[in-house]
């Protein structure tokens, strides 16, 4: 289904698969532009296109991700309404077929960190940890969604309007060191924050390192993705009946 999903996504395209990197490429360029040159905002002592690229790649993971989740069982129903399997592998494979398209645009970022002559250090390994939280959340979200959007298909519309304000809360195109001290507790505790916040401290050596906020966003996150198994897995008896 992973692979379904990847060759499915990009076919009849002029440029097929290359969308894979353009779409963070494009929203790069416009960031640095507009946040970069205008607004003029700090970006941690790194070059801005390349502070904010490391930023976009686990965003864009985490909402194809959770798009790709959450509408899955509309998306498949021709299969679920044919043969019987575990649904709980549709939201999943949509996870792991963003997971090859962040393999993809993360080949780019090497390139950038070459020309920008940066050398993460020991913090890199921490990576995955970062990455697998990201997913985590999106599974999350995506399992909740995904009943939701089997009875209420007005769920799968408003999620792109849901994922555009969550990015502007999350320091994607600029630094959380930006938010008052007094906030940062909350702030923090969106875990695309950590995510992001945590990407810029493995690669880019960045301010925000990680505090006991992250144990908090873990436990949440973990609550989340069990709380959306439990009710797929309820809502999993009736999807055939509704859809």
């Amino acid at each position: 289904m992973v692979w379904r999903d990847v060759k499915g996504k990009y076919r009849q395209m002029a440029f097929g698969p290359l969308w894979i990197i353009l779409i963070p490429i494009v929203n790069m360029v416009i960031f640095s532009l507009i946040f970069g040159k205008l607004a003029k905002l700090p970006s941690e002592g790194v070059p801005y296109p390349i502070f904010t690229y490391v930023a976009l790649l686990p965003w864009q993971f985490f909402a194809t991700a959770t798009e790709g989740s959450a509408k899955s069982l509309l998306s498949q129903q021709n299969v679920i309404s044919k043969v019987y399997f575990p649904r709980l592998i549709i939201p999943v494979s949509y996870v792991m077929a963003a997971f090859i398209d962040f393999l993809a645009s993360f080949v780019v970022l090497i390139g950038m960190m070459a020309f920008y002559k940066i050398m993460p250090g020991w913090r890199v390994l921490t990576l995955p940890f970062f990455l697998l939280l990201a997913a985590a959340t999106a599974l999350g979200v995506g399992l909740w969604l995904a009943g939701l959007a089997v009875k209420f298909h007005d769920v799968a519309l408003g999620l792109g309007y849901a994922l555009t304000i969550w990015q502007y809360v999350t320091p994607v195109a600029y630094s959380s060191t930006l938010i008052p001290a007094r906030f940062q507790a909350i702030y923090r505790l969106n875990p695309m924050a950590a995510v992001v916040d945590g990407f810029r401290w493995a690669l880019l050596n960045g301010k925000q390192a990680p505090d006991w906020t992250l144990g908090v966003v873990c436990v949440l996150v973990i609550i989340l993705v069990v709380s959306g198994a439990f009710y797929f897995k309820r809502t999993e008896r009736t999807i055939v009946d509704v859809i």
